[in-house]
């Protein structure tokens, strides 16, 4: 993949970036949200997840494909064993990450993983103890590091974490570590191709999750008219 190429080349290096995998919920939640915007607006690479991004990009000539975090896990995880990379695993919980570390490793078995830590619950992304975290990141000698928060902890603490440490790239993948381990099912595949997973999602958990969609079909009408009458920007 050519998107997971970029994300570690410029890993551990001054090139490294924050990846943000933009989707409708991003959106409504940005509009609340200011620091939020912010992080957004200091991304350095943000890919299309979700089919009404990918809509609206169509809506403005613009043609890219679908990619979610739990998408580049295994590509970056291939280009960072064969570019001799270091990743360090941030977010989910301890078992999580045990379990997903040695997935990894014995998927890719020359993969470097510098280290991992969960924080503990009700964890404030940019609070003192988020820099406890980052000065872990940090002394672990990492070049990227995947942040399995869910949004938007994870897009806040990446964007913060990488201006403590500009040499490191933060990959947010949500749930991407979860579906590697099995602790949460992803949907299947035509699902995703034709862009049901958020029905399957809410159907998981409808307790935390039916009220977000709502929120995203309220404003998917609006999302879809402005990609076509706003001009399109460089």
């Amino acid at each position: 993949m050519e998107t997971a190429a970029r994300i570690c080349e410029a890993a551990g290096s001054a090139d490294a970036q924050t990846v943000f995998t933009l989707n409708l919920d991003h959106v409504v939640k940005m509009r609340s949200d200011p620091a939020f915007r912010a992080a957004y607006a200091r991304a350095g690479l943000i890919t299309a997840d979700g089919f009404p991004v990918v809509l609206a990009g169509s809506l403005q000539g613009k043609r890219f494909d679908r990619v979610a975090g739990s998408d580049l896990i295994a590509p970056i995880c291939a280009e960072a064993a064969r570019t001799a990379k270091s990743i360090f695993l941030f977010g989910s919980s301890a078992d999580v990450l045990s379990q997903s570390s040695q997935a990894l490793r014995e998927r890719d078995p020359d993969l470097r993983i510098a280290g991992v830590l969960a924080p503990p619950q009700g964890f404030s992304p940019t609070s003192a103890e988020a820099r406890q975290c980052i000065n872990a990141i940090e002394e672990s000698g990492a070049d990227l590091c995947f942040v399995a928060l869910g949004a938007p902890k994870q897009e806040l603490f990446a964007d913060y974490a990488k201006q403590v440490v500009p040499r490191v790239s933060f990959v947010c993948i949500g749930a991407g570590l979860d579906f590697i381990t099995g602790a949460q099912v992803r949907a299947p595949h035509w699902m995703q191709r034709t862009g049901l997973e958020w029905l399957w999602r809410t159907a998981k958990n409808p307790g935390r999750l039916l009220h977000r969609y709502l929120l995203c079909i309220a404003v998917l009408p609006g999302f879809l008219a402005r990609a076509v009458l706003v001009p399109q920007r460089r």
